[in-house]
């Protein structure tokens, strides 16, 4: 059943604005401590690689997005390129990615929130956002376009005062850092980490993009769907610029060694200064951007969800809508996941954002990986194009093998591999069901 595509009305400005409202979240402010932490001062360059390969990915499914128009995106290209088991397969290993992503998020809210009151238990905090973002989401398409495009504004602004405040400080300092030497005092050994460094901390930074594939889901909103190559190339320039500069100045005023994975490095590089209120300023708005980018999750789980059960790949009721604005059975799937998911963090004993954040993100990239292999398929190729598509895959893979370089990020990995032996376990099963249908008919 090939899902129906309304008219758009978004401007491609408007479908940018989103985008850095969809990415912009836990995976920068709190995932760049982690990739800090494995490459130090290097750090930038694993955000610049990320940068080139989403840009890979993204420029892949706009162009497919502006050829086979679907609300279905990336799942339904694969359907049309492989068959039904990759259109399966490939939904359901974004629905588990997306719903481990909001785990994560939510975890990461609880330790923003925590930093003002460290008493309250994080089960708390966690299942309070999670509430407030589910709620967001019946407000339908219109609510959520709206509350995502104020968040974008908020936290391009947030990283902005930052980068303001970060470069005052820099030239003047205040007390002992007014006296500390050069402005590349933090710099002088800046591979102090190594190449392993960068290679370990390549998947933090691929996360810091995650969001993306969200704006491949609202392509067909755009009142014009060509401008979708456009729309993305000029969000994920003005994110690379915001990101590598707001880092850049983080690690020019505070050691990356001070880094640590429970606190944002802006909030980390400010506390050295001890400045009045902007440090609880950025705080609050690294909470705002934290539930943004959950928020965002949950759209897209839902219109997965949605296009799989109308395609009779997910039980078909799940698509069934009612008076609300979107459909209730896939709501309410969505949020036992989301519930389940919150469960499976806090049971972790210890770095419980590192285990989820290595997890989703692979579920991520693997996704990531299926929709450039869908491009090679199902669109024509200049030499050149083909090139960036051998880039792109490349920097994937090498990101995936990164977590193979140390113990933390192994858990993550063979979590991911796990949740990708039962898709394909379960992917078998339908294959054997599908052909029965094909042969009674």
């Amino acid at each position: 059943m090939k899902s129906q595509v309304k008219k758009g009305h978004m401007s491609w400005w408007q479908l940018s604005l989103l985008g850095v409202g969809c990415t912009i979240g836990t995976g920068f402010f709190l995932g760049s401590s982690i990739a800090i932490q494995k490459s130090g001062t290097a750090v930038l360059i694993p955000f610049l690689l990320a940068a080139i390969g989403t840009y890979i990915v993204y420029d892949a499914l706009a162009k497919m997005s502006v050829e086979h128009p679907d609300k279905g995106s990336f799942r339904s290209y694969a359907k049309k390129a492989f068959g039904r088991w990759a259109g399966f397969s490939n939904g359901w290993v974004y629905w588990f990615s997306e719903v481990l992503i909001m785990g994560s998020q939510l975890i990461a809210l609880g330790l923003f929130t925590q930093y003002w009151f460290p008493s309250i238990p994080l089960w708390i905090l966690t299942s309070i956002y999670g509430v407030l973002g589910l709620l967001v989401i019946l407000t339908g398409m219109n609510g959520f376009e709206k509350i995502e495009n104020i968040f974008g504004v908020v936290k391009t602004a947030a990283i902005v005062m930052f980068i303001l405040v970060a470069i005052f400080l820099l030239f003047k300092g205040t007390g002992e850092q007014a006296e500390q030497g050069t402005i590349l005092q933090y710099y002088g050994d800046f591979f102090s980490e190594g190449i392993k460094g960068v290679w370990l901390a390549l998947l933090y930074a691929f996360y810091a993009f995650g969001g993306v594939e969200v704006m491949g889901l609202l392509v067909i909103d755009l009142k014009k769907p060509k401008d979708a190559p456009k729309s993305g190339r000029i969000m994920i320039i003005v994110l690379t610029c915001i990101y590598i500069l707001s880092i850049g100045l983080a690690l020019a005023i505070a050691s990356w060694k001070d880094v640590n994975s429970n606190e944002s490095p802006f909030v980390t590089a400010l506390d050295t200064f001890q400045l009045p209120y902007i440090t609880d300023v950025l705080n609050g708005i690294l909470i705002i951007a934290g539930f943004s980018t959950m928020v965002a999750a949950l759209y897209a789980v839902i219109t997965i969800i949605v296009t799989l059960a109308e395609d009779h790949d997910a039980p078909v009721f799940l698509a069934k809508k009612g008076k609300l604005k979107i459909p209730l059975p896939a709501f309410l799937f969505t949020a036992g996941g989301l519930l389940g998911s919150i469960i499976i963090a806090l049971l972790l004993p210890e770095k419980i954002f590192e285990y989820i954040t290595t997890a989703a993100g692979l579920m991520l990239l693997y996704n990531w990986l299926f929709i450039l292999v869908t491009y090679t398929k199902l669109m024509k190729q200049s030499v050149w194009e083909k090139v960036k598509i051998l880039i792109g895959i490349l920097l994937i893979l090498v990101t995936v093998t990164g977590t193979l370089g140390e113990k933390v990020s192994r858990l993550g990995f063979f979590v991911s591999l796990l949740f990708i032996v039962i898709i394909g376990f379960a992917t078998l099963i339908m294959r054997k069901k599908w052909a029965g249908q094909e042969h009674a008919s």
